[in-house]
């Protein structure tokens, strides 16, 4: 598993965050980028974990599966509307400079 966080957003997240994510060089992919959407959520995390990338999303049902006890690489996690596409920017940094991969593994960070 890579030492660096790597992001994976499901396909509600605003695509201004994955690009501003990948100007700032994080390595992230969205559901669309990699032909996953429509995709279950139980299959965005399953996508997530096998590629070793933390998830971002704003969906309460991924807090819902953490509670289950399905696996992940890692959930981070922001309620919709609360924050500006800016903040989450701001926050996932934050979460990619202060963690390492295995750090997030199985654990929701909330933004």
């Amino acid at each position: 598993m890579p030492r660096t966080i790597r992001f994976h957003l499901d396909e509600h997240v605003p695509k201004a965050v994955a690009e501003g994510l990948s100007q700032l060089g994080i390595d992230v992919t969205t559901a669309r980028g990699v032909g996953r959407s429509g995709a279950s959520d139980v299959e965005h995390l399953q996508f997530a974990l096998q590629a070793g990338r933390v998830i971002f999303t704003q969906d309460d049902d991924f807090l819902r599966l953490h509670a289950t006890g399905a696996p992940h690489a890692g959930i981070a996690y922001c309620r919709q509307g609360l924050r500006t596409n800016g903040e989450l920017i701001q926050g996932l940094v934050l979460v990619w400079e202060c963690y390492e991969p295995e750090d997030l593994y199985s654990r929701v960070e909330f933004l």
